[in-house]
This record gives C-alpha cells, sequence and structure tokens, in this order.
C-alpha cells in the first residue's frame, strides 16, 4: 500500500471519500418555513376554522387562522392545500409487542423471542404513522427502545411515551398464571415488559426500576384482568397503601400513575389515592364517575379491543378470557356513556398490541375506530376528536408536551383528510382517507409517498 493508509493518498478513488469543509457551528441552522392552508381546520380543542391555515416554522407551528388573514404575512412561503387539517391523532394505550394472540402460550413464545417481536413493531408503527397517529402513550412494552429506533432515524413511526413495564402483584393482571415463578421471573430479567411487586418496599423498587429505563408514565394494576388466566376483572389487586405509595413514589420524579382497573373497587382505591389515569374502567359507575372529575382523572376506555374480542372470540383470547369479556364488555359500554354524560374527561386508547397476519380487524393502524365507539357512545365528533387530540397530553402529567393541538408554539405534528370527520367520524378508522402526515414539521405521507423508511 502506498502513501498513509489512513488518508485518500494513493487508496482506489472508488473507497475515497470526499473531504468536508469545516463546519461553523455558532451558525444556527435554518429552520424550513411553509403554510398548510385548508377548507376546514380543525384545532384539536375550540370551535373549527372555516378556510384555515397554519403556519410552520421547523418543528413548531408559529401561526394559526384564516387562510386570508395569513395570507399577505406568509405569501412567500411554500404552501400545501388539504381538505381538512387537524392535530395528529393520539392514541394513549398501546402496546407495541408485536403480538398476533393476546393470551396464552403465543404470548408467552413471543416474549421470548425479542428480535421477532422488534421485527413486528418496526411495521406496527409504521402502520400507526401511516393511519395518522403521531403519539403514542405506551402502557407496557417495548416501546423505549423502538422510541430511539425512531429519533436514531432507523425506523419511522409516532413519537412513542412508554411506561415500559406494567407493575403487578404476584398473582395478578401482569403475572403470567401458568409460568412457573422463576421462569416468570427469568423472562422479566431479561426484557419481558412485566414486574410483580408485593408490599410497600418491592413497589418502591418496582416504580424506580422503570424510572431507571426512562419511562414517562408508570403502569400499575388497580384491578384483575380479562387476558389474564386466574385473577378477576371486578377485584382490586394492589392495596389501598401499596398504590399511595407508588403514586407517591412517581410524583416524586414528575410521573403520574395510570391504573388498569375493570372494577369499581380498584378504581376508587385508585383515584383515592392519587393515580390520574384509570385504564378500562369497565365498572365505573355514577358514584367513581363523580370522583373522577373531582380529582381531575383522565378516563382512557380502551372499547376497540372489547369490541374486536367479541368479533373474533377464542381466536384472539382463551376460553377463560374470552368468558370474562362477556361479562366485562356489557359493563364498559354502561360505563362509558355515563363518564360521557357526566362530563369525564376522555383521553382515546385501543389496547391494540400488535397484528395479526392477514387480518383486516387486528391490526396496528385501524386505532381510529375507537372514535366511532366514542361518538356511538355519546360523545359529538368534535368531542371525539379532542378525546384524540387535545386530551392526549393530559395522560403524561409533567411528562406532557406541548403537543395535541394546532395552535401556535406547539409542536407541528398534524395530518390532512380528503373528508370532513366532523360529518362521518369513521373517516378516521384507517390510514384510506389520511392523505397526508406530518411529524415535528416533517412530511412523512402525501399522495404517491406512502409512509417508508426509505
Amino acid at each position: 500500500m502506498r502513501g498513509n493508509p489512513f488518508t485518500t493518498d494513493g487508496m482506489d478513488p472508488a473507497f475515497a471519500l470526499p473531504l468536508r469543509r469545516a463546519v461553523d457551528h455558532t451558525e444556527e441552522p435554518k429552520k424550513s418555513a411553509f403554510c398548510v392552508t385548508a377548507d376546514l381546520l380543525i384545532p384539536g380543542k375550540g370551535d373549527p376554522i372555516k378556510d384555515g391555515c397554519i403556519v410552520i416554522s421547523g418543528t413548531k407551528i408559529t401561526a394559526v387562522g384564516t387562510a386570508t388573514s395569513l395570507a399577505q404575512e406568509f405569501s412567500h412561503l411554500p404552501k400545501y392545500h388539504v381538505k381538512t387539517v387537524m392535530p395528529g391523532l393520539w392514541d394513549c394505550h398501546v402496546h407495541l409487542l408485536g403480538l398476533q394472540k393476546v393470551a396464552g402460550p403465543a404470548f408467552v413464545e413471543s416474549q421470548q423471542n425479542m428480535a421477532l417481536s422488534g421485527a413486528r413493531c418496526a411495521r406496527d408503527v409504521m402502520l400507526l404513522l401511516d393511519a395518522g397517529f403521531t403519539s403514542v402513550r405506551e402502557m407496557a412494552g417495548y416501546g423505549l427502545q423502538i422510541e430511539r429506533a425512531i429519533q436514531e432515524g432507523t425506523l419511522v413511526g409516532p413519537k412513542i411515551y412508554s411506561a415500559n413495564c406494567i407493575i403487578s402483584p404476584t398473582g395478578g393482571h401482569a403475572d403470567i398464571h401458568d409460568l412457573p415463578k422463576p421462569w416468570y421471573d427469568d423472562a422479566c430479567a431479561h426484557g419481558m415488559p412485566m414486574a410483580t411487586a408485593d408490599g410497600i418496599p418491592e413497589c418502591l423498587k418496582a416504580v424506580r426500576m422503570q424510572l431507571r429505563a426512562g419511562a414517562n408514565v408508570i403502569k400499575i394494576c388497580g384491578s384483575g384482568g380479562v387476558g389474564s388466566e386466574r385473577d378477576n376483572p371486578v377485584d382490586q389487586q394492589f392495596s389501598d397503601e401499596e398504590i399511595k405509595a407508588m403514586v407517591d413514589e412517581a410524583a416524586r420524579a414528575q410521573r403520574i400513575i395510570g391504573a388498569h382497573c375493570h372494577g369499581k373497587a380498584g378504581i376508587m382505591a385508585s383515584l383515592r389515592a392519587g393515580v390520574k389515569t384509570i385504564e378500562h374502567g369497565s365498572y365505573m359507575d355514577d358514584e367513581a364517575a363523580d370522583l373522577m372529575k373531582e380529582k381531575g382523572a383522565v378516563l382512557v376506555v380502551t372499547r376497540l379491543i372489547v369490541e374486536n374480542g367479541l368479533v373474533l372470540g377464542r381466536e384472539m383470547l382463551s376460553d377463560i378470557g374470552y368468558a370474562k369479556l362477556l361479562k366485562v364488555a356489557t359493563a364498559q359500554w354502561e360505563a362509558l356513556k355515563i363518564a360521557i354524560a357526566k362530563g369525564v374527561t376522555c383521553a382515546i386508547g385501543t389496547d391494540s398490541c400488535g397484528s395479526i397476519p392477514g387480518s383486516e380487524i387486528v391490526k396496528q393502524g385501524l386505532n381510529g375506530k375507537e372514535l366511532y365507539y366514542h361518538v356511538k357512545a355519546g360523545m359529538t365528533p368534535l368531542q371525539a376528536i379532542e378525546a384524540a387530540t387535545a386530551n392526549g397530553p393530559l395522560t403524561l402529567g409533567p411528562q406532557a408536551p406541548l403537543a395535541g393541538q394546532l395552535k401556535e408554539g406547539y409542536d407541528a405534528d398534524f395530518i390532512g383528510l380528503d373528508a370532513n370527520p366532523l360529518e362521518e367520524i369513521r373517516v378516521l378508522a384507517g390510514p384510506g382517507h389520511v392523505t397526508h402526515v406530518w411529524r415535528q414539521g416533517k412530511c412523512y405521507k402525501s399522495p404517491g409517498h406512502p409512509v417508508s423508511i426509505l
């Protein structure tokens, strides 16, 4: 070899890298700016604007109004036009697990092969973004790792705010009852996104372990569940004292607790302890709804997984899980109607945890169906959109970003539609009517350019 092997001198030109000029790091990078006009602008919170316009600079929204009022000041900027512009959607209860079945051996098998789960999740996050979901709150799963891949540009997908693990008492909803406990503990130690804790010291340690991992929110089991085998959705799980200890520990790190709660006992205990989001809320009644309002808590009902379970039955759930679902489904529907009538703050969540190959029922990207069920239960389309956009950040407490609304200073996460969701909410039920997706001011989807990592 001629010359210094660490220079291009004497090197085969095919392998020579071009020399880079010195970069002046004192220069601020130029922010790209553009406008999006729309026949209808839905801000997320507040009244829609006809002939609307938003102005974006870099990753932020800098102006919102009518196209007429902003035309002169921003006439020099590039413009896009869509029929309807609105904030990107939020799914506030999703699981990035790559599952193809909710419970049983298939669940355990998938968690033992995390490379397979990760590959499935890589597709799932692209499906979510393609359907207009620019943010998700992941309530246990591999979201922290997937988010890292998205941030570094390895994947494309929504912004992920993750709880990392779900914390359960031994024998509770997030314990896998048919798995010997040492095997379960070993799987958790090697990355399965679950944890068990008994007594206040263990509960504190479990919360701290999620904080150590970087969790944005803490997920606990306030009641039994449907997909688990030997617990009852009606029963409270963690004691009042354990819940309060975890709420206080999370609060010291500016995190809130989201509690998986079907039964009323768990709902009430969680609210009294300071839990800020109730997940599922299946047996909530008037008294529980009033306490939710008093405490300023947010309800995330997750009706979509219930509806899917009723359609698929034992294709999706074990015999025990399906029997539980039949009881929970009726109670949860009444609870949702009570919450809406009472004015409880709701956010949209689906409990979606993967995609069944070839299925047009169970797959990420159909999460917007949740809005339809909220409208059917009594919300107006505008209220359902608020629950799916502006209310999303409320489920993160102090960790909440300025997002979910088309508002000056907020994140430039928004979507364009070829239809009006105020006339038909089901246009948000999948990717078909979502023509454009912008996240952090970057366009990831437009006509002829589908969401892709390439």
